[in-house]
């Protein structure tokens, strides 16, 4: 028997691991996954374990290669989207990406930038990068987006800072006159 589940989690990676791993506790196994469908199948509790990696800055070669590289070594592996994209025909530019994965298509990596990866439940803690230098290449892999965007953003706010306008040029595109003030009255006594 199947069970079917619309989920969306964007870029929230630890909590789509921890509701997968808590339908794994309820005896429920990943069979498929969709934009925003998850589809599972009976198992036995606790049978399996899952872990969630984002994969967008890699080429489609270098993604299949991971995926391929984990499925020899006894994984299951499922691509899924982090984003929400319902158009046929799109690209994206990402420039924190490696040479081959710079621009997304839905030829190559487009809406296949995450990587469920489920494995026999084993009681021990299921993590895929378990060295310093492993796990700091994946954070910066996985920061690297954010901090492109969180420059955008700084970029355009610098950018409409100094266009704008200033007070007195602004009265006079608006037609007003700027306001008249008295000259200062002395009293001679």
């Amino acid at each position: 028997m199947s069970k079917k589940c619309y989920r969306y989690f964007g870029g929230l990676l630890n909590t789509q691991a921890k509701w997968l791993n808590k339908m794994a506790e309820k005896g429920y196994r990943l069979v498929r996954t969709g934009k925003l469908l998850y589809e599972f199948e009976k198992c036995k509790p606790d049978e399996v374990t899952y872990c969630v990696e984002f994969i967008g800055e890699k080429s489609k070669e270098s993604s299949i290669d991971y995926a391929n590289f984990l499925e020899d070594i006894g994984y299951k592996v499922f691509f899924k989207n982090i984003n929400l994209n319902y158009s046929v025909g799109k690209a994206r530019w990402r420039p924190w990406a490696e040479r081959g994965g710079r621009i997304a298509t839905n030829e190559t990596t487009f809406n296949r930038e995450l990587l469920i990866v489920e494995k026999a439940n084993d009681g021990k803690p299921f993590e895929l990068h378990t060295s310093y230098d492993d796990k700091e290449k994946y954070y910066r892999n996985l920061r690297n987006p954010w901090l492109f965007l969180l420059l955008m953003f700084a970029l355009f706010a610098v950018t409409k800072q100094s266009i704008k306008p200033s007070q007195a040029s602004q009265r006079q595109v608006n037609g007003l006159r700027p306001p008249l003030t008295a000259p200062p009255v002395f009293a001679v006594r």
